[in-house]
């Protein structure tokens, strides 16, 4: 039994939801999400919640009832808070910048790597070395970040690069003489 997929979705005030088949549309203060939950789960809307149920107990079923009921909370907290990842820059140098609709990076290159920013997410810099990612969409916010950080990723000896903020870098100690 999923111990996930048993709780109801709340949805909460100013939020419209629609259920139509396998599509789950999500709206509120944000933007608007859409969801296409497997065969393998059914999905009933009424009385203010979000209710997900398996069609039979096959393991497969079980499985995407929890994931179903997970996606879509996070459809529904996405579009009334919204998601938010910060990151950290360390390095000499290492700075971060908006320039038109692209995230400007210096990280050490011969050249500054620009990121065009997707539509969805909001990429601000409060600080040169900190970048704050804010979108609608958990998955879309992640994989912005993962994308930002993989062009530098942390490195074990001096700790520079593109860190997740609160992220620990386990540190190596260097060459003795």
């Amino acid at each position: 039994m999923s111990r996930v997929g048993k709780k109801p979705v709340p949805v909460p005030a100013g939020v419209t939801t629609t259920v139509v088949g396998q599509l789950v549309s999500v709206k509120g203060a944000k933007g608007e999400l859409k969801f296409n939950v497997p065969e393998e789960v059914t999905v009933v809307f009424g009385e203010g919640q979000i209710k997900v149920d398996p069609r039979d107990e096959s393991k497969r079923a079980r499985a995407m009832w929890g994931m179903s009921r997970a996606m879509i909370n996070n459809l529904v907290t996405g579009v009334t808070k919204g998601y938010e990842k910060k990151l950290e820059i360390t390095g000499v140098g290492y700075r971060a910048a908006i320039a038109g609709k692209d995230l400007q990076l210096a990280l050490g290159f011969s050249h500054d790597v620009n990121y065009p920013v997707p539509a969805g997410v909001t990429i601000t810099t409060p600080k040169p070395t900190e970048i704050v990612v804010v979108g609608a969409d958990k998955r879309q916010v992640g994989q912005v970040a993962a994308e930002i950080r993989a062009y530098r990723g942390p490195e074990p000896y001096k700790g520079k690069g593109v860190k997740y903020a609160g992220e620990y870098i386990f540190r190596k100690e260097g060459k003795k003489k």
